[in-house]
Protein backbone atom coordinates (compact mmCIF):
# COMPACT_ATOMS: atom_id res chain seq x y z
CA UNK A 1 0.00 0.00 0.00
CA UNK A 2 1.30 3.42 -0.93
CA UNK A 3 1.91 5.70 2.03
CA UNK A 4 0.38 9.22 1.87
CA UNK A 5 1.89 12.03 3.88
CA UNK A 6 -0.62 14.17 5.86
CA UNK A 7 -0.64 16.98 3.28
CA UNK A 8 -1.18 14.53 0.47
CA UNK A 9 -3.90 12.77 2.47
CA UNK A 10 -5.73 16.07 2.94
CA UNK A 11 -5.51 16.84 -0.77
CA UNK A 12 -6.80 13.41 -1.64
CA UNK A 13 -9.73 13.87 0.76
CA UNK A 14 -10.64 17.18 -0.89
CA UNK A 15 -10.59 15.56 -4.32
CA UNK A 16 -12.86 12.79 -3.09
CA UNK A 17 -15.25 15.31 -1.54
CA UNK A 18 -15.46 17.34 -4.75
CA UNK A 19 -16.06 14.20 -6.80
CA UNK A 20 -18.97 13.01 -4.66
CA UNK A 21 -22.41 14.29 -3.77
CA UNK A 22 -21.56 14.36 -0.04
CA UNK A 23 -22.52 10.73 0.60
CA UNK A 24 -19.29 9.21 -0.64
CA UNK A 25 -20.91 8.20 -3.95
CA UNK A 26 -19.29 9.57 -7.10
CA UNK A 27 -21.39 12.39 -8.53
CA UNK A 28 -20.45 11.19 -12.02
CA UNK A 29 -21.60 7.67 -11.25
CA UNK A 30 -24.88 8.94 -9.76
CA UNK A 31 -25.89 10.63 -13.05
CA UNK A 32 -27.71 8.15 -15.29
CA UNK A 33 -26.10 7.53 -18.65
CA UNK A 34 -27.70 9.37 -21.54
CA UNK A 35 -30.11 7.25 -23.53
CA UNK A 36 -28.79 6.27 -26.96
CA UNK A 37 -30.13 8.36 -29.81
CA UNK A 38 -31.26 5.26 -31.73
CA UNK A 39 -32.59 2.19 -29.96
CA UNK A 40 -32.50 -1.35 -31.32
CA UNK A 41 -35.67 -2.40 -33.17
CA UNK A 42 -36.07 -5.84 -34.73
CA UNK A 43 -38.95 -6.55 -37.09
CA UNK A 44 -39.75 -10.09 -38.23
CA UNK A 45 -38.32 -10.65 -41.73
CA UNK A 46 -39.35 -14.16 -42.71
CA UNK A 47 -38.24 -13.89 -46.33
CA UNK A 48 -34.97 -11.97 -46.00
CA UNK A 49 -33.12 -10.32 -48.88
CA UNK A 50 -33.24 -11.97 -52.32
CA UNK A 51 -30.47 -14.42 -53.06
CA UNK A 52 -29.75 -12.60 -56.31
CA UNK A 53 -26.74 -10.54 -55.22
CA UNK A 54 -25.09 -9.08 -58.27
CA UNK A 55 -23.34 -5.75 -57.88
CA UNK A 56 -21.83 -3.19 -60.18
CA UNK A 57 -18.89 -0.83 -59.75
CA UNK A 58 -18.40 2.38 -61.69
CA UNK A 59 -19.53 5.98 -62.08
CA UNK A 60 -23.17 6.99 -62.28
CA UNK A 61 -25.28 10.12 -62.42
CA UNK A 62 -28.78 10.95 -61.30
CA UNK A 63 -31.02 13.60 -62.84
CA UNK A 64 -34.31 14.97 -61.58
CA UNK A 65 -36.16 14.01 -64.78
CA UNK A 66 -35.37 10.93 -66.83
CA UNK A 67 -33.26 12.15 -69.80
CA UNK A 68 -34.23 11.65 -73.42
CA UNK A 69 -33.02 8.48 -75.11
CA UNK A 70 -31.01 10.69 -77.47
CA UNK A 71 -29.14 12.11 -74.47
CA UNK A 72 -28.66 8.64 -73.02
CA UNK A 73 -27.25 7.38 -76.31
CA UNK A 74 -24.84 10.32 -76.58
CA UNK A 75 -23.73 10.05 -72.96
CA UNK A 76 -23.24 6.30 -73.10
CA UNK A 77 -20.83 6.75 -75.99
CA UNK A 78 -18.96 9.82 -74.74
CA UNK A 79 -19.30 10.14 -70.95
CA UNK A 80 -17.60 8.17 -68.17
CA UNK A 81 -20.97 7.09 -66.75
CA UNK A 82 -22.44 3.60 -66.89
CA UNK A 83 -25.50 3.85 -64.60
CA UNK A 84 -28.28 6.38 -64.16
CA UNK A 85 -30.41 7.18 -61.12
CA UNK A 86 -34.13 7.37 -61.91
CA UNK A 87 -37.02 8.45 -59.70
CA UNK A 88 -39.45 5.60 -60.22
CA UNK A 89 -42.12 6.37 -57.60
CA UNK A 90 -43.19 8.35 -54.56
CA UNK A 91 -45.64 11.11 -53.79
CA UNK A 92 -42.90 13.72 -53.27
CA UNK A 93 -40.71 13.34 -56.32
CA UNK A 94 -39.24 16.71 -57.25
CA UNK A 95 -39.90 16.45 -61.00
CA UNK A 96 -42.48 14.98 -63.32
CA UNK A 97 -41.39 11.95 -65.33
CA UNK A 98 -43.04 12.20 -68.78
CA UNK A 99 -40.49 9.87 -70.40
CA UNK A 100 -40.24 7.22 -67.69
CA UNK A 101 -42.08 4.21 -69.12
CA UNK A 102 -41.32 0.54 -69.60
CA UNK A 103 -40.35 1.33 -73.19
CA UNK A 104 -37.89 4.00 -72.02
CA UNK A 105 -36.32 1.46 -69.66
CA UNK A 106 -36.13 -1.09 -72.47
CA UNK A 107 -34.40 1.37 -74.80
CA UNK A 108 -31.99 2.61 -72.12
CA UNK A 109 -31.11 -0.95 -71.20
CA UNK A 110 -30.44 -1.77 -74.84
CA UNK A 111 -28.07 1.21 -75.06
CA UNK A 112 -26.11 -0.30 -72.16
CA UNK A 113 -27.27 1.61 -69.09
CA UNK A 114 -27.77 0.20 -65.62
CA UNK A 115 -30.18 1.84 -63.17
CA UNK A 116 -30.40 3.12 -59.61
CA UNK A 117 -34.16 3.24 -58.96
CA UNK A 118 -35.24 5.80 -56.34
CA UNK A 119 -38.49 6.26 -54.38
CA UNK A 120 -39.29 9.65 -52.79
CA UNK A 121 -42.15 9.46 -50.31
CA UNK A 122 -42.70 10.55 -46.71
CA UNK A 123 -39.86 12.46 -45.09
CA UNK A 124 -38.41 12.80 -41.58
CA UNK A 125 -40.82 14.34 -39.06
CA UNK A 126 -38.33 17.12 -38.27
CA UNK A 127 -37.35 17.91 -41.88
CA UNK A 128 -37.97 21.30 -43.46
CA UNK A 129 -41.57 21.10 -44.74
CA UNK A 130 -41.24 23.84 -47.34
CA UNK A 131 -40.39 21.48 -50.23
CA UNK A 132 -41.69 18.07 -49.12
CA UNK A 133 -44.46 18.63 -46.57
CA UNK A 134 -45.65 15.04 -46.11
CA UNK A 135 -43.99 13.51 -43.04
CA UNK A 136 -43.52 10.17 -41.33
CA UNK A 137 -45.79 9.61 -38.33
CA UNK A 138 -43.47 8.25 -35.60
CA UNK A 139 -46.28 6.11 -34.16
CA UNK A 140 -46.82 4.41 -37.53
CA UNK A 141 -43.37 4.65 -39.06
CA UNK A 142 -42.72 0.95 -39.75
CA UNK A 143 -46.22 0.48 -41.17
CA UNK A 144 -45.85 3.54 -43.39
CA UNK A 145 -42.49 2.30 -44.61
CA UNK A 146 -44.14 -0.95 -45.66
CA UNK A 147 -46.88 0.93 -47.50
CA UNK A 148 -44.30 3.00 -49.40
CA UNK A 149 -42.45 -0.18 -50.34
CA UNK A 150 -45.67 -1.54 -51.82
CA UNK A 151 -45.99 1.56 -53.98
CA UNK A 152 -42.37 1.22 -55.11
CA UNK A 153 -42.82 -2.45 -55.99
CA UNK A 154 -45.84 -1.67 -58.16
CA UNK A 155 -43.84 0.98 -60.00
CA UNK A 156 -40.86 -1.32 -60.45
CA UNK A 157 -43.04 -4.05 -61.92
CA UNK A 158 -44.77 -1.62 -64.28
CA UNK A 159 -41.37 -0.48 -65.57
CA UNK A 160 -40.16 -4.03 -66.15
CA UNK A 161 -37.81 -4.44 -63.17
CA UNK A 162 -38.09 -7.97 -61.86
CA UNK A 163 -37.34 -9.48 -58.48
CA UNK A 164 -33.84 -8.97 -57.17
CA UNK A 165 -33.63 -5.36 -58.32
CA UNK A 166 -32.89 -2.70 -55.68
CA UNK A 167 -35.02 0.34 -54.86
CA UNK A 168 -33.44 3.19 -52.90
CA UNK A 169 -35.57 5.08 -50.38
CA UNK A 170 -34.82 8.81 -50.60
CA UNK A 171 -34.79 10.52 -47.19
CA UNK A 172 -33.63 14.11 -47.53
CA UNK A 173 -31.31 15.68 -44.95
CA UNK A 174 -32.84 16.65 -41.61
CA UNK A 175 -31.56 18.30 -38.38
CA UNK A 176 -30.11 16.01 -35.72
CA UNK A 177 -31.45 17.73 -32.62
CA UNK A 178 -34.44 15.38 -32.17
CA UNK A 179 -33.73 11.74 -31.32
CA UNK A 180 -37.37 10.79 -31.87
CA UNK A 181 -37.16 12.10 -35.42
CA UNK A 182 -34.14 9.93 -36.18
CA UNK A 183 -35.82 6.90 -34.64
CA UNK A 184 -38.87 7.44 -36.85
CA UNK A 185 -36.64 7.47 -39.94
CA UNK A 186 -34.96 4.23 -38.86
CA UNK A 187 -38.29 2.52 -38.09
CA UNK A 188 -39.60 3.64 -41.47
CA UNK A 189 -36.51 2.20 -43.20
CA UNK A 190 -36.91 -1.12 -41.36
CA UNK A 191 -40.56 -1.39 -42.44
CA UNK A 192 -39.57 -0.44 -46.00
CA UNK A 193 -36.91 -3.15 -46.04
CA UNK A 194 -39.12 -5.88 -44.63
CA UNK A 195 -41.84 -5.23 -47.22
CA UNK A 196 -39.37 -5.11 -50.12
CA UNK A 197 -37.84 -8.40 -49.05
CA UNK A 198 -41.30 -9.97 -48.86
CA UNK A 199 -41.90 -8.89 -52.46
CA UNK A 200 -38.51 -10.20 -53.62
CA UNK A 201 -36.74 -6.85 -54.09
CA UNK A 202 -33.61 -5.48 -52.48
CA UNK A 203 -33.77 -2.51 -50.15
CA UNK A 204 -31.64 0.60 -50.58
CA UNK A 205 -31.49 3.75 -48.49
CA UNK A 206 -30.35 7.20 -49.67
CA UNK A 207 -29.70 10.13 -47.35
CA UNK A 208 -27.10 12.58 -46.11
CA UNK A 209 -24.11 11.01 -44.42
CA UNK A 210 -24.68 13.48 -41.57
CA UNK A 211 -28.34 12.68 -40.86
CA UNK A 212 -30.22 9.70 -42.29
CA UNK A 213 -27.15 7.54 -42.91
CA UNK A 214 -25.70 8.48 -39.51
CA UNK A 215 -28.90 7.34 -37.78
CA UNK A 216 -29.10 4.17 -39.87
CA UNK A 217 -25.49 3.36 -38.99
CA UNK A 218 -26.32 3.85 -35.31
CA UNK A 219 -29.25 1.45 -35.74
CA UNK A 220 -26.89 -1.10 -37.31
CA UNK A 221 -24.51 -0.83 -34.36
CA UNK A 222 -27.44 -1.22 -31.95
CA UNK A 223 -28.56 -4.44 -33.67
CA UNK A 224 -31.71 -3.26 -35.47
CA UNK A 225 -33.09 -5.41 -38.30
CA UNK A 226 -33.88 -5.84 -41.11
CA UNK A 227 -31.48 -3.18 -42.31
CA UNK A 228 -31.42 -1.96 -45.92
CA UNK A 229 -29.20 -4.05 -48.18
CA UNK A 230 -27.29 -1.00 -49.46
CA UNK A 231 -26.73 2.64 -48.55
CA UNK A 232 -26.38 5.57 -50.92
CA UNK A 233 -24.82 8.38 -48.93
CA UNK A 234 -24.66 12.02 -49.94
CA UNK A 235 -21.51 13.94 -49.09
CA UNK A 236 -20.43 16.45 -51.70
CA UNK A 237 -16.71 16.22 -51.04
CA UNK A 238 -15.63 15.58 -54.67
CA UNK A 239 -14.11 12.24 -53.64
CA UNK A 240 -15.20 9.65 -56.19
CA UNK A 241 -15.04 6.71 -53.80
CA UNK A 242 -17.26 4.66 -51.48
CA UNK A 243 -14.93 4.62 -48.49
CA UNK A 244 -17.36 6.48 -46.25
CA UNK A 245 -16.28 8.51 -43.25
CA UNK A 246 -17.51 9.71 -39.90
CA UNK A 247 -20.59 7.74 -38.85
CA UNK A 248 -20.31 5.19 -41.67
CA UNK A 249 -17.93 2.67 -40.12
CA UNK A 250 -15.71 0.65 -42.48
CA UNK A 251 -17.39 -2.62 -41.43
CA UNK A 252 -20.93 -1.42 -42.21
CA UNK A 253 -22.34 -2.20 -45.66
CA UNK A 254 -18.85 -3.27 -46.62
CA UNK A 255 -19.53 -6.00 -49.19
CA UNK A 256 -20.31 -4.07 -52.38
CA UNK A 257 -23.23 -2.29 -50.66
CA UNK A 258 -22.47 1.40 -51.11
CA UNK A 259 -23.11 4.33 -53.43
CA UNK A 260 -21.59 7.76 -52.82
CA UNK A 261 -23.16 10.92 -54.23
CA UNK A 262 -20.03 13.08 -54.22
CA UNK A 263 -21.06 16.19 -56.20
CA UNK A 264 -24.41 17.79 -56.95
CA UNK A 265 -26.23 20.12 -59.32
CA UNK A 266 -23.59 20.36 -62.01
CA UNK A 267 -24.11 20.83 -65.74
CA UNK A 268 -22.22 18.47 -68.02
CA UNK A 269 -22.20 18.19 -71.80
CA UNK A 270 -21.23 15.14 -73.86
CA UNK A 271 -21.64 14.82 -77.63
CA UNK A 272 -23.73 17.98 -77.68
CA UNK A 273 -26.21 16.84 -74.99
CA UNK A 274 -26.31 18.90 -71.77
CA UNK A 275 -27.81 17.63 -68.50
CA UNK A 276 -27.88 18.88 -64.92
CA UNK A 277 -26.83 15.96 -62.75
CA UNK A 278 -25.50 14.73 -59.45
CA UNK A 279 -22.35 12.59 -59.67
CA UNK A 280 -22.15 9.20 -57.98
CA UNK A 281 -19.60 6.46 -57.41
CA UNK A 282 -21.14 3.00 -57.21
CA UNK A 283 -19.94 -0.21 -55.61
CA UNK A 284 -23.26 -1.83 -54.93
CA UNK A 285 -26.53 -3.17 -56.30
CA UNK A 286 -28.01 -1.73 -59.45
CA UNK A 287 -30.87 -2.83 -61.69
CA UNK A 288 -30.01 -4.14 -65.14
Amino acid sequence: MRYLRPAALLAASLVLLLATDGTGVSAEASVPAAAPRIRAVRLPDRIGPPRFRDHWSGTAFDACTAPSTDALRAWRAASPYGAVGIYVSGSQRGCTQPRLTADWIHQARAIGWRFLPVHVGLQAPCADPSRKPRRIDPAKAAEQGGDEAGEAVRAMRSLGFGKGAPVYLDIEAYPMHDAGCGQAVVDFALGWTRALHAAGYRSGFYSSLDSGVADLAAAARAGSAPLPDAVWYARWDDHADTAGSGPLDPQLWAFHQRVHQYHGNVQETYAGETLTVDRDQVDGPTAG
